[in-house]
C-alpha cells in the first residue's frame, strides 16, 4: 500500500468531528439531518466533513426515498488503519538473501569503477541494488531532488527510474519534492 495514502487517510481522519461522525455511524446509518442534530453541526458543516470522509472510502451512502442514508465502511476503516502496522511487512520470504548471495549480485551489476550496468528486471535482485544505492545517504536527514538525482547518477544516468524506484519500494518518501530515508524495516528487501 502507498505510504501517501495511508499518510491521507490518518490526515483526513485526524479531527474530532470526522471522528465524532465515524463513532455515530457505528451504530448504523444515519442522514445528514440527524447527523447534524447529534453533533450540534449544520447541515453544511456535516455534509464538508461526509464529503472527505468518502474521499477516502470510509463511507457511501443509498438513498432511501428522498432521503441520504451514511453508512460505515468498517472493512476499509480497519483495513486502512491496520495498513500502518503492515508498512514493509510486505517482505517475502523468497526474498531473503544470504550476504554472500547479494555480494555476487552486486558484482554482477556493477562495475569495476562502481557503475550500475543496468537495472534488474528480477524483483529480489533489483531490492538488492536498491538497497546497496541508499548506503550513502543518511536517515533523518531532508534531501531535495537534486541531491537525489546527483547521488544517483554516481552510479546510474537513468536517475529518474531509479528515484522513483525508491520510492515504491520504500527506501524512501517523497513530500514538496524533498526526499527523506525511511528506517530500514519499511523497506521492501
Amino acid at each position: 500500500m502507498q505510504l501517501d495514502r495511508i499518510v491521507n487517510f490518518h490526515k483526513t481522519i485526524g479531527d474530532k468531528t470526522r471522528i465524532k461522525i465515524i463513532a455515530l455511524l457505528k451504530d448504523g446509518p444515519l442522514h445528514g439531518q440527524a447527523l447534524a442534530g447529534k453533533l450540534g453541526l449544520t447541515a453544511p458543516t456535516i455534509s464538508y466533513h461526509i464529503t472527505k470522509l468518502r474521499e477516502i472510502d470510509v463511507i457511501y451512502q443509498r438513498r432511501d426515498k428522498n432521503t441520504i442514508y451514511f453508512h460505515l465502511n468498517e472493512k476499509k476503516l480497519e483495513s486502512m488503519a491496520k495498513a500502518i502496522l503492515q508498512i514493509g511487512g510486505e517482505k517475502v520470504e523468497s526474498l531473503i538473501v544470504s550476504n554472500e548471495e547479494k555480494y555476487k549480485i552486486i558484482t554482477n551489476f556493477f562495475d569495476e569503477n562502481g557503475k550500475l550496468k543496468n537495472i534488474p528486471a528480477q524483483r529480489k535482485k533489483k531490492l538488492i541494488i536498491l538497497e546497496h544505492l541508499v548506503k550513502g545517504l543518511k536517515i533523518g536527514h531532508t534531501y531535495q531532488e537534486k541531491e537525489i538525482n546527483e547521488h544517483i547518477q554516481q552510479f546510474h544516468e537513468d536517475y529518474a527510474t531509479i528515484r522513483r524506484e525508491f520510492i515504491m519500494c520504500h527506501f524512501m518518501n517523497r513530500q514538496n519534492g524533498e526526499y527523506e530515508l525511511n528506517p530500514k524495516e519499511m523497506w521492501l528487501i
